[in-house]
């Protein structure tokens, strides 16, 4: 497939479509510098976005966090994430929506005088982890931790976040792994790379407790899911050596989808029961 930036179509960008080749940014955007930007991974499937409205709320909600002011409402994102899905002639595709500080009066770190900006691409994109959608993926388990949320907001989908995303993403390839697990600053299981991670024992489920990332929106779906099957889930700080004790892990995420674990750096788990049906049944979701 040919690269991102050279493909056919057309990409939504600051309120028209434009052919996908030509929508560049300058060099000097204050994004490409100091990371001041958010967006949202959304999938599409049978031509509608799941839990669109919830997306573009969340990313007003960025933006706001790193004082960035939206030029687009909630009705705004969503016509406008319906016309470029519409442009597309796509029915199950992932989308993408990026707010960021262009270029302007301002190259220091301050930006207040740049126009924050919007662009919205789709395209075709299958399992995120490939094969281990079914097998069970391997994460190696990352040497960075996740930040306190004294250091930096860590609530918003905001591209500085994924720095050490991409760094233990990279390693982790390196050894033959999927992805990378998290713990947060104080040593606790936190999340992978790009998705939340569950554990299963005893027929309950076991989940970090969500306040130092982001509470993803797969992540809260699958818990209503199970709590809607009688499911007891547990909400909580998870120590590293617990993994020796849980039966069933599985990753979630808008690209992840449901994506069970087979292994996280020396612990090993089944690929079982609760864990094939819930993603069995979040894939029902998604397309009703």
């Amino acid at each position: 497939m040919a690269g991102y930036d050279d493909r056919d179509g057309v990409i939504w960008l600051d309120g028209e479509l434009v052919p996908w080749r030509d929508a560049n940014v300058h060099i000097l955007s204050h994004a490409m510098h100091y990371a001041s930007s958010v967006f949202e991974g959304e999938r599409a499937y049978n031509g509608k976005i799941f839990k669109s409205r919830e997306h573009s709320e969340r990313l007003i909600a960025s933006a706001d966090a790193l004082d960035m002011p939206m030029p687009y409402s909630v009705d705004d994102i969503e016509a406008a994430k319906e016309e470029t899905l519409k442009a597309s002639g796509l029915q199950d595709a992932y989308v993408r929506v990026l707010v960021w500080r262009g270029s302007g009066e301002d190259m220091g770190v301050a930006s207040a005088r740049n126009p924050v900006r919007m662009a919205i691409a789709v395209w075709p994109w299958g399992a995120y982890y490939g094969d281990a959608k079914m097998q069970g993926a391997k994460l190696d388990i990352a040497e960075w931790k996740r930040p306190s949320p004294e250091t930096i907001p860590v609530h918003a989908k905001a591209a500085g976040l994924y720095m050490i995303c991409t760094i233990s993403k990279h390693k982790a390839e390196a050894k033959g792994c999927s992805d990378a697990l998290f713990m947060d600053y104080n040593g606790y299981v936190a999340e992978a790379t790009g998705a939340n991670v569950f554990f299963v024992k005893d027929g309950e489920v076991h989940t970090p407790l969500a306040d130092c990332f982001l509470n993803g929106i797969t992540r809260q779906t699958v818990i209503q899911m199970l709590k809607d099957k009688g499911v007891n889930v547990i909400e909580r700080r998870i120590k590293p050596e617990e993994m020796a004790d849980f039966e069933q892990c599985w990753l979630t995420g808008t690209a992840a989808e449901v994506t069970p674990v087979g292994q996280i750096g020396d612990y090993t788990f089944e690929v079982g029961d609760l864990t094939r049906e819930i993603a069995s049944d979040y894939e029902t979701l998604v397309r009703a």
